[in-house]
This record gives C-alpha cells, sequence and structure tokens, in this order.
C-alpha cells in the first residue's frame, strides 16, 4: 500500500503531542502550587496538543478500516501489541517498584495497565480484535448507511459523556462503539480519509472553516477548564476528556485540516520522506518509553522547582529526543523492533 505522507505527519506531531500532554499536565495538577501565569500557559499547551490522542485513532480508522486482509494480517498485528503490553508492563512494574516507589496489585492487570498512559494498547486490542469484522461492513456500506452510522455512533459519544459527568453508566452500551469513544474515532478517521478530496469547496476555503471549528472548540475546551478549575480550586479535567464533544470535533477538524494538505496528497523532498520515514517508524516505541524520562524529572523535581515557563518547553524537547535516541537504538535489534 502507498504510504501516504500526509498521515504519517498527522502521527508525527501527534507523537510529539503527547509528550506536550505529559509534560504538561504534571504541571496543571500543582494548580494552587505554581503561578497563575505558569498554570495557563501549562493548560493552554495541554489544550492544543489534546487532538493527538484522536489522531491516532483516526490514523488506524483510515489505514485499516475499507480493506481485506487475511485473518494472518490481523493476527500478526494482534500479536504484536500484547508482545508490547507485556513487555512494557513488565518493564513499569519493575521501573514503579524499584524507582518510583509505588505499589502496584498485578491482580488488576487485566483492567488497570502498570502505568497509566499504556491504557492505549488496552483500547486497541479489543479493537483489533474486532477489526476484520469491521472492514468488512465498513468496504459494504452504502454512504447512506454511512452517514447514519457516524450520527448514531455521534449521539451514543455525547449521551456516554453526559452521563459520565453526572458519576452514572449508562445501562446499555450500544454494541458498535461501547462505552468509550475510540472506535467512534476510528469510523472517523476511515470516513474523512476515503472521502477527503470530495468536499466542494477549495482547499483554503475548507481550511479555514475546520480551523475555526478546531480553535472554537479549543478555546471552548480551555476558557470552560479555567473557570471550572478555579470554581473548584483544583485542576479541572473533565473537558479535555477524549470523550467530550468538544475534544471529538477539535480531532476531527484537525485531521481534516492536514488529511485534505495539498489535496491529500502532500509531496516531500527524498530527505524529508527518510527523515519521517524514521520519525515514524519510532513514534510507537517513543509513545511506549517516554514516560521513562518524565518520571525521572518526577522524582527528583516538584511541579514549583523550575518555573514552567522553562521547564515544560525543555522538558519536551529533551524527553522527545532521549526517547527518540533510546527507541533508534532498540529497533537496531530484532527484539527491540518488536516491542517498539
Amino acid at each position: 500500500m502507498r504510504r501516504n505522507y500526509n498521515l504519517e505527519i498527522i502521527r508525527m506531531i501527534s507523537c510529539i503531542f503527547v509528550i506536550v500532554i505529559h509534560v504538561t499536565n504534571y504541571f496543571c495538577r500543582a494548580y494552587g502550587e505554581i503561578t497563575q501565569s505558569e498554570y495557563l500557559f501549562a493548560l493552554l499547551l495541554d489544550t492544543l496538543a489534546r487532538v493527538s490522542v484522536p489522531c491516532f485513532f483516526m490514523i488506524s480508522g483510515a489505514l485499516l478500516l475499507g480493506r481485506e486482509e487475511p485473518l494472518k494480517k490481523h493476527g500478526e498485528r494482534l500479536l504484536r501489541f500484547l508482545i508490547a503490553l507485556v513487555v512494557w508492563s513488565v518493564v513499569y512494574y519493575i521501573w514503579n517498584r524499584a524507582f518510583m516507589k509505588t505499589e502496584y496489585n498485578l491482580k488488576e492487570i487485566l483492567y488497570v495497565p502498570t502505568e497509566p498512559h499504556l491504557w492505549y494498547l488496552y483500547a486497541m486490542i479489543p479493537i483489533y480484535m474486532v477489526l476484520p469484522f469491521f472492514q468488512v461492513m465498513c468496504k459494504g456500506m452504502s454512504r447512506k448507511l454511512e452517514r447514519t452510522l457516524l450520527v448514531v455512533c455521534g449521539a451514543s459519544v455525547v449521551f456516554n459523556y453526559m452521563v459520565s459527568l453526572q458519576n452514572g453508566e449508562a445501562y446499555y452500551d450500544l454494541p458498535l462503539v461501547g462505552d468509550k469513544v475510540y472506535m467512534f474515532y476510528i469510523f472517523i478517521g476511515y470516513f474523512i480519509y476515503k472521502y477527503r478530496r470530495e468536499i466542494r469547496i477549495s482547499q483554503k476555503g475548507a481550511a479555514a472553516i475546520f480551523s475555526g471549528c478546531m480553535s472554537g472548540c479549543m478555546t471552548g475546551m480551555f476558557a470552560l477548564t479555567v473557570f471550572l478549575t478555579q470554581r473548584s480550586g483544583e485542576h479541572y479535567e473533565r473537558v479535555l476528556e477524549y470523550g467530550c464533544p468538544l475534544t471529538v470535533l477539535a480531532g476531527a477538524a484537525f485531521f481534516m485540516i492536514l488529511i485534505r494538505w495539498q489535496n491529500g496528497e502532500i509531496c516531500l523532498k527524498e530527505r524529508k520522506r527518510r527523515l519521517l520515514d524514521i520519525g515514524c517508524g519510532c513514534s510507537f516505541g517513543i509513545y511506549l518509553i517516554h514516560i521513562l524520562f518524565l518520571d525521572g524529572y518526577k522524582k527528583y523535581a516538584e511541579p514549583t522547582t523550575v518555573s514552567a515557563w522553562i521547564a515544560v518547553p525543555v522538558l519536551i524537547a529533551g524527553i522527545g529526543g532521549l526517547s527518540l535516541l533510546c527507541v533508534t537504538l532498540l529497533r537496531r535489534s530484532r527484539i527491540g523492533r518488536a516491542i517498539t
């Protein structure tokens, strides 16, 4: 399958943005300890980066839905994630017990990750298990059914989010998406990618519309978080959740803007393609390993030790660079490639 560099650029940006989220969140949760300007700076970056995780799911949808693949290919993909989950769960279990001095109950391993960011693997593995059936379903759907699917799933996501704000839980989940938003992102990515060239307005016009939508959603996320944080006296994260309708719309708009860049087929010079290939090839490993370096900072420095204005950009650059270096070295071996 020919590589689409619009998707690869989205993947690379999302990889960097995930590091931004984890770094800034450390400072945002210190609301009341750091200065107001530091908090707003960290929150602004956190809000802007929230499109990253939705984009990871949308990339999977764009690349995998609507295709026919042998079951062996699905099995290999699923096995890769299972191996990564086992290996990195062990790594972080040992790391947290020996270095971070935190406790973990191994009896909870099936539903509680040994490190919070490993939730992504827990989310993707069930999706990969049912992917063959969704591939067949999407390949045979009419446009009317596709639109109906998006409306029904979108309504379910909004409903589940509103119920969760009341600390409740829907009695029945929609079979296609369950009680999480992640399968919905898979569908969104597939449909946007499939029809990326069929929007009947100019590229500049579409970019302006979707940029306005994304900016409006992010402004709402930022303003609501500030308001609710000040009201509660502690950092309020519910508006920034990936199931929040504002996050869904912002992520979809961001994906749409970049996927339609240069009519959906961006052309890069050979050197830039090679660099992007290296970065994207390491993106999964960077996601898995970068928390080790962030934990190293958290172990010896409080959010108040160094000003967020300095610490945040330095940590993002440093953690990103170290993670890329480590993953590049790991991927020189067959075992390293299997777990990153």
